[in-house]
């Protein structure tokens, strides 16, 4: 092969590699959308549970929790709410997050304080009421040992997600919440921005979405061309949004398209731009 044959075949392939990167990057970049919750890292299906309570909290609706709690197969549901309430209020999280969490428990009912407080007053009947009887009353209290074994099934799995949760993500605040007035907007948009400590952009971060008749999540960095921080959800007009960005605290509730005024123009839905900085209590 000549030397200019070798060089038209490295410089078609710098060409269609770059048109590739060109296609997948900007003209046509991966959306993850319908994702199972399942498939979530353990962490991150704490936070799902989280914004599965507060929807719960805003709207009463006990059906649409429960549909959404059972796409987390093998889950049960009122123990482990009841768990990560604790646990989030040991770890300082925010009031009305613990509360929304322990309110949906408290709604699923069963918890397992509930199962064993139960067993403790039968056990202690049997044993009173069979005073001439040595026997019956150690195997009356052993047929009973079972129950408390069964409320502490459920230790592994708050294990599990302690484990998980210690894996070393950033922190973040919400910076601002602005109303956003773009016709050129359409469909409207949740639109998230998210930095780090010294305010440059982070691309891969994971924002999660929860609404009456569904879920689903985005990720930043996938439109490079408006930013590598930048992330969006078209939103459906009238529809309230639950918005948190993974590694937040703060959960936007209620967000909706607002009408937008403009002069010499109809009204049109406006969209809602989130931004996010890093604590610096992330790695």
């Amino acid at each position: 092969m000549s030397r200019g044959s070798l060089a038209l075949v490295l410089l078609t392939a710098v060409v269609g590699l770059t048109a590739g990167l060109y296609y997948a990057w900007v003209v046509n970049p991966v959306r993850y959308v319908r994702t199972a919750p399942a498939s979530l890292r353990l962490d991150f299906q704490e936070d799902y549970l989280a914004l599965i309570a507060s929807a719960y909290a805003a709207t009463g609706d006990l059906l649409r929790a429960q549909t959404r709690l059972a796409l987390l197969p093998d889950l049960r549901a009122a123990e482990e709410l009841a768990a990560l309430a604790q646990r989030r209020k040991a770890a300082g999280r925010p009031e009305a997050e613990v509360q929304a969490l322990a309110r949906l428990a408290a709604a699923l009912g069963e918890r397992p304080a509930t199962r064993v407080a139960a067993t403790t007053p039968l056990a202690a009947t049997l044993t009173s009421h069979a005073p001439g009887l040595g026997t019956p009353s150690p195997t009356a209290t052993r047929t009973n040992t079972p129950a408390p074994t069964t409320a502490l099934t459920p230790t592994p799995k708050p294990t599990l997600l302690a484990t998980a949760t210690a894996t070393p993500r950033p922190s973040y605040s919400l910076l601002t919440r602005e109303k956003v007035c773009d016709a050129s907007l359409s469909p409207p948009l949740i639109q998230v921005e998210a930095l780090d400590a010294q305010g440059a952009p982070v691309p891969g971060a994971e924002v999660l979405i929860v609404w009456d008749e569904g879920q689903d999540h985005f990720f930043t960095g996938l439109k490079p061309e408006l930013g590598l921080g930048y992330g969006d959800f078209a939103m459906q007009v009238g529809t309230r949004y639950t918005v948190q960005l993974v590694g937040s605290q703060e959960l936007v509730t209620g967000l909706k398209s607002e009408s937008c005024l403009a002069p010499g123009a109809p009204a049109f839905p406006g969209s809602w731009m989130l931004t996010y900085h890093q604590d610096g209590r992330g790695p």
